[in-house]
């Protein structure tokens, strides 16, 4: 029983949660929010520039998308976010002046997302039956014109659930960028939990952060979950009063 009790004096310390709550709300919430949603869309700007590289006639552009894509998902996360953010973190305040390592940590997280997202919409792309390019070229749409109005929306439809599923990867990996050292204005919620677990010696805060992240990527799970069942099943068809009818009349 002194072990569990030890367990629930550690972990599960409701006064020691309540403390830290109201600043995850405050600071924490938001700054999480902006770090995967500003990566999520960088990221898809260039995920999608890399899926047309990765699709492109010329070997050239496809080659350096296939080694910025095996280089960013290969290393770790926690490295990259390092290497961008100490690595070149003095470089960026000769040039700007500034020593807000905010905008590092964004970039960090996107290079990180597009070498996922590239991927993801390049098999989206490719999934598209060569009958919608060859029709829409038929039609009299250049190349390129078929790609941009015909193939590449379709090709992103199919992709949109594991689009999802990479902002939720997003929402999770922002919590290393406090490695970077953030001011307390720009802290997210793992680092006010883990601030707030270090001066106080129990890690209680740190399980409300982890609460935070559930009550954040659940949702998402289950958003996902119901598109892509909505993509398989087909919009479900509503029968009239009159057209049921008939169907019975039929029936009958």
């Amino acid at each position: 029983m002194e072990v569990l009790d030890q367990l629930v004096k550690t972990f599960f310390d409701w006064e020691a949660m309540g403390q830290v709550i109201p600043e995850m709300f405050a600071v924490g919430l938001a700054n999480t929010l902006i770090l995967a949603i500003s990566s999520g869309i960088l990221g898809c700007i260039l995920g999608m520039i890399l899926a047309v590289m990765g699709i492109s006639r010329n070997p050239i552009p496809r080659w350096i998308a296939r080694v910025y894509t095996d280089v960013f998902r290969g290393l770790p996360a926690i490295l990259v976010i390092l290497l961008i953010g100490l690595g070149f973190g003095p470089i960026v305040r000769i040039l700007t002046g500034s020593t807000n390592p905010y905008p590092l940590g964004i970039a960090a997280l996107t290079l990180m997302a597009a070498a996922y997202i590239g991927e993801i919409f390049r098999s989206g792309i490719q999934s598209v039956e060569k009958g919608q390019l060859e029709a829409s070229r038929a039609l009299g749409f250049s190349y390129n014109s078929s790609m941009i109005l015909v193939v590449i929306p379709q090709g992103i439809r199919r992709v949109l659930p594991a689009l999802v599923n990479q902002l939720i990867g997003l929402i999770k990996e922002s919590s290393l960028i406090f490695t970077l050292g953030l001011l307390a204005s720009q802290r997210e919620i793992f680092q006010i939990g883990q601030d707030q677990a270090a001066n106080t010696g129990n890690l209680s805060p740190l399980v409300a952060a982890g609460l935070f992240y559930l009550c954040l990527t659940i949702p998402l799970t289950h958003l996902v979950n119901f598109m892509d069942k909505r993509m398989r099943d087909g919009k479900p068809v509503k029968i009239e009063p009159d057209e049921a009818a008939a169907v019975v009349g039929k029936g009958a």
